[in-house]
């Protein structure tokens, strides 16, 4: 199992339909993405923890499958801390580097948004399953067919992609020539994969047209995507940490709508 494979979990929220987790994502990200504070971040992680949770991850997992987010996160605040527009105080400067007030404030916030949007994601998501997924934007979000079978179809053929890379590497080391120019290999070997996808994707459109996939007619669905309670109140408690977050930055003055200029 890769860490791009759905994890088999038995969390409360584990078999909650895909389309609720998604909707709940977007309720959570649309007042972080809205406003450039870090009050607004903080609540919304602190309330996040309780879903993260309920998710059905391990600690092992739940840290390797958020671990880029966990480095890029302050990576993020420090190129903002270093490089974002200076105001207030200016504590360090040098060439294009300037560190002050503003590009702290800044940083932080930058870094705890980042957090309060990715972290609940990726812990929701890592007991999706693709074919799932696919079943509830067709069925509860009434997504066209063919867009999501297409994406489907696609997605499941992304892990042979390692699959063959590795066999290249094997072809060419039978043949002697993987041993040196190892840069210009790279090139080649990149050439080569991308002509594998594209006669693969072509047999794979070519075999779902042949079964009907590309049919204009109303779609049957061999697993009905259940919708219940459950997805109801995921939705609702997406609903209530964004609106509490808002009010509690409101409350406290540190409200910053990026659309009203004031960012």
């Amino acid at each position: 199992m890769t860490l791009l494979s759905p994890v088999v979990a038995r969390g409360p929220l584990a078999r909650v339909n895909p389309v609720a987790k998604l909707g709940a994502g977007l309720l959570i990200a649309a007042p972080l993405i809205l406003s450039v504070d870090w009050v607004s971040a903080v609540t919304a992680l602190i309330l996040e923890i309780p879903l993260m949770a309920m998710a059905g991850l391990s600690w092992r997992m739940f840290w390797l499958r958020t671990a880029p987010v966990w480095i890029a996160a302050p990576l993020t605040g420090v190129t903002i801390a270093l490089y974002g527009e200076a105001s207030g105080q200016v504590h360090f400067q040098w060439l294009f580097m300037h560190v002050s007030d503003g590009s702290l404030s800044l940083a932080v916030a930058a870094t705890f948004r980042i957090l309060a949007i990715a972290l609940p994601g990726v812990a929701l998501f890592a007991t999706v399953d693709p074919t799932d997924l696919a079943d509830g934007l067709s069925q509860r979000a009434k997504l066209p067919s063919r867009f999501v079978l297409g994406a489907l179809g696609g997605l499941r053929l992304v892990g042979l992609l390692i699959d063959d890379w590795r066999e290249l590497e094997v072809a060419r080391r039978a043949r002697g020539v993987a041993d040196t120019g190892r840069i210009r290999r790279l090139g080649g070997m990149a050439f080569a994969l991308i002509v594998l996808a594209i006669r693969r994707g072509s047999t794979l459109a070519t075999s779902m047209e042949a079964r009907g996939f590309g049919a204009r007619t109303a779609r049957t669905w061999a697993r009905t995507s259940p919708w219940g309670w459950r997805e109801w109140l995921l939705l609702a408690a997406g609903a209530a940490i964004s609106a509490t977050a808002v009010a509690v930055a409101v409350a406290t003055g540190s409200w910053n709508l990026i659309l009203g200029g004031q960012a």
